[in-house]
């Protein structure tokens, strides 16, 4: 949690509320798919690697809305609203759902580059893939690589109330203080540990992705004198 609490300011500001909305809307259709009609909205609406059949331009979009399961979804919107309800009533709706955007479709871009440069260096020679034992076409484990979860323009935000709000106290685990600059810090090169030396199924790279665009568009507003 934060102590920074401008007065005057809407602890649910619309475009944050909107996202919440949509995104628990999401969820929700994903789990009646699969419940009735046996059919995985994020083989749809999932990001696939840009290499595979299943890849479609739309997905660098939908896929910030869908989530694996409920602790993804909870997690991603109790930190888009604690960070993102300050950032939209200082920047207001329009520039928060840019700012969001972009940091979204940024991770994206991020990880289809590394999933890129990871296929060219270790799988671009090989035609199948042996998984637990059963052997995998190519083609079909290459539509397997699919990103969900709003983590990235989540990352992004995090890095934004960071840099405008760097001496604000924030408290791990609702106990610890730490200071906003240097928790943004740590998550980043966790990220970056992770992201390197991990070899579970977390898109640490669109994290780190969604932070880098933010902090691009951030210095852009900057150098043009109108970030707040």
């Amino acid at each position: 949690m934060s102590n920074f609490r401008p007065s005057g300011f809407s602890v649910l500001p619309t475009v944050v509320k909107n996202l919440l909305i949509i995104n628990i809307l999401f969820f929700l259709a994903t789990i009646a798919a699969e419940t009735t009609l046996r059919i995985n909205l994020s083989d749809y609406l999932g990001l696939h690697y840009i290499g595979a059949s299943d890849f479609k331009p739309y997905q660098l979009v939908t896929y910030m809305f869908m989530h694996g399961n409920f602790t993804h979804l909870f997690f991603n919107m109790f930190a888009l609203w604690m960070f993102g309800n300050t950032l939209e009533n200082i920047w207001g709706p329009n520039r928060f759902l840019l700012f969001y955007f972009v940091c979204g479709i940024g991770a994206g871009f991020i990880q289809e580059f590394v999933q890129y440069i990871q296929y060219a260096t270790t799988l671009a020679d090989y035609t199948s893939v042996n998984m637990g034992g059963h052997i995998i076409p190519m083609s079909e484990y290459l539509n397997m690589l699919t990103t969900v979860g709003a983590s990235g323009a989540v990352y992004g935000i995090l890095l934004a109330f960071g840099m405008m709000f760097p001496n604000s106290t924030l408290y791990i685990y609702f106990a610890i203080p730490i200071k906003a600059k240097w928790f943004v810090l740590i998550y980043g090169i966790i990220e970056l540990f992770s992201g390197l030396t991990s070899a579970d199924n977390v898109a640490h790279f669109a994290h780190l992705g969604g932070m880098l665009f933010g902090l691009i568009l951030i210095l852009y507003w900057k150098k043009k004198g109108n970030l707040y």
